[in-house]
């Protein structure tokens, strides 16, 4: 073997020692890759956005997979867990699930049944009474017999809210003379019979019904002396 040919077996062995250690290089890269992102979970993410107070359902979300690492221990991997859960705030488009964005949707108590009324959008609603909130519902009438005073009544105490739908427009008064809303809400309650009734003749025959936000953690009524209000008697 001449030099020449020396030099070439020399230069093929350091060719294939380099290929081999490049080699063994990317594979190392691969190794801690895949040791640093480690094994890929399911999560979910959300198809469009979703309003406040939503009932959540399957077809809303698509399903993806993502390093278990890179994902909050608050996201949702069982898509199960939105049964019977509503959407605490707006849900945004491409965002992941988190349990801290649901809530259980409020349910019926024994004794209890479903009432909606309409709720004048400006004044008995102001974008504060959300599915769970408690109100007292207030309701003015007008005096029964000419001379009679005007009365405002608190005519439901601690009234439980389940559904606030969305903003309607209402159709106004034919002689256009009366002062009546033009948007209203329809809000479902949780009510008694008693309690169902009251609020049903309010909606019918009070001049205007609003709903007060209960501060958490109230639990006693309003006496009954204050319970009906009439400016002659202010003192």
């Amino acid at each position: 073997m001449n030099s020449r040919q020396r030099r070439g077996v020399i230069l093929l062995l350091l060719s294939v020692l380099c290929a081999l250690g490049a080699f063994a290089g990317v594979l190392s890269v691969i190794s801690d890759v895949e040791s640093k992102v480690g094994p890929e979970v399911t999560a979910y993410r959300l198809k469009k956005d979703i309003p406040p107070y939503t009932e959540l359902k399957e077809d809303q979300f698509e399903k993806i997979t993502m390093p278990e690492r890179w994902l909050s221990p608050t996201a949702v991997t069982d898509l199960s867990r939105i049964r019977g859960k509503i959407a605490v705030t707006t849900l945004r488009e491409g965002s992941l699930l988190q349990s801290d964005m649901i809530v259980d949707q409020p349910a019926l108590q024994p004794g209890q049944q479903e009432v909606a009324i309409m709720i004048d959008a400006a004044t008995g609603v102001a974008g504060k009474i959300t599915p769970g909130s408690t109100v007292n519902v207030y309701a003015t009438f007008a005096g029964r017999r000419e001379g009679d005073p005007d009365q405002s009544k608190i005519i439901v105490t601690n009234a439980k809210v389940l559904d606030v739908g969305r903003i309607t427009a209402l159709e106004p008064d034919a002689d256009n003379r009366t002062q009546q809303p033009t948007q209203a809400v329809p809000i479902t309650f949780a009510l008694s019979t008693l309690d169902a009734q009251r609020i049903t003749y309010a909606e019918s025959f009070a001049q205007r019904v609003r709903l007060a936000l209960v501060a958490p953690g109230t639990t006693t009524g309003v006496p009954d002396k204050d319970r009906t209000y009439e400016l002659a008697n202010d003192k």
